[in-house]
């Protein structure tokens, strides 16, 4: 995803064009130092900043600090939304992780452009300081999502105070053979701090008659992800065939879900139909004999099994397939 990349002085956009030629970003600036290929903040830099805080990854601000902290201050909403936030001088000879440093990925990104113009970086959080691993820093790396951000801010505060936190990791990680549904914890301790992360790895297929509604959608998608054990939160992915890739409750089912929706031509559904169960009647109807589970098996990133291959609910089917757990780079 790309970055952006402001500035407000003429020798800051100089740097920026520097930057832009090892980085895939737009550069923004003030229209009085806009040149070929920067982007002019039109309306001020405050009021700019504001439209463009959500619509990148990775903001970099090549300026003083206290400006930025003053007006990205109210548009900060938590560390699982923000965007990556960093702050680097004119001449380029430090650059700071100011902002979600670990799952906005400002921490990785103040290394990777220090390393580019030869800055310093300067990161700040405690277990990157200490040299451990922060329980966010996981959950990125996988693509996963945290059930509570106040349990991983308990064991990272361990993590960084020296206390000993086992890493228990079902074998999915690796071979997708296993994957438990329970935990037994054997310690003479009090009280024992837990994190759970939720790796994104669930690509759903769903199949549906014209005109099914959001509402009967939603409920086949959390009756199939019930009765199968699976955090709803473990959804990456929606996949259909080209004929439902306008069905509007569809649509508004993966709007709801905040979720993409891969839609997939029936030729590329033939090659495999036979590999998944089907219905003839089907087949004549829409020209391939299923949707949902090839669809799912099409969409999926890397090699894993169906947790459940069809599911019927009032003429919706639903197909789950788990990818195997992938570090990420």
């Amino acid at each position: 995803m790309k970055w952006a990349v402001i500035s407000v002085t003429e020798k800051a956009v100089k740097k920026a064009i520097e930057v832009s030629k090892e980085i895939d970003c737009d550069v923004y600036t003030l229209p009085k130092y806009s040149v070929d290929k920067t982007i002019p903040l039109e309306e001020g830099f405050r009021k700019g900043v504001v439209k463009i805080f959500s619509e990148y990854k990775t903001l970099l601000f090549i300026m003083a600090s206290g400006i930025v902290v003053r007006t990205i201050a109210p548009l900060i909403k938590s560390k699982d939304l923000d965007p990556g936030v960093l702050v680097m001088d004119e001449e380029g000879n430090f650059v700071t992780s100011l902002l979600s440093g670990h799952l906005g990925g400002a921490n990785s990104a103040c290394q990777r452009i220090a390393d580019i113009i030869g800055a310093v970086p300067v990161i700040s959080t405690a277990s990157d300081v200490s040299g451990s691993t922060a329980v966010d820093t996981i959950a990125m790396a996988i693509k996963g999502k945290m059930d509570s951000l106040e349990k991983a801010k308990e064991v990272t505060s361990l993590i960084v105070g020296g206390e000993k936190v086992n890493l228990r990791l079902p074998t999915n990680v690796s071979t997708s053979e296993d994957n438990p549904a329970g935990v037994i914890v054997l310690s003479n301790r009090k009280e024992i701090k837990v994190s759970q992360i939720i790796p994104q790895n669930i690509v759903v297929g769903i199949g549906c008659r014209r005109g099914t509604s959001k509402e009967n959608i939603i409920d086949a998608v959390e009756k199939a992800m019930d009765e199968a054990n699976l955090h709803i939160n473990s959804i990456r992915i929606f996949a259909t065939v080209d004929l439902k890739g306008d069905e509007v409750g569809l649509l508004e089912t993966v709007k709801h879900y905040d979720k993409e929706l891969a839609v997939f031509p029936r030729e590329k559904i033939i090659p495999i139909e036979d590999d998944f169960e089907g219905s003839d009647f089907v087949k004549k109807s829409i020209g391939v004999k299923s949707v949902s589970a090839p669809c799912a098996f099409l969409a999926s990133e890397s090699k894993g099994k169906f947790v459940t291959e069809k599911m019927r609910h009032d003429g919706i089917t639903v197909s789950l397939y788990e990818e195997e757990i992938r570090k990420d780079g």
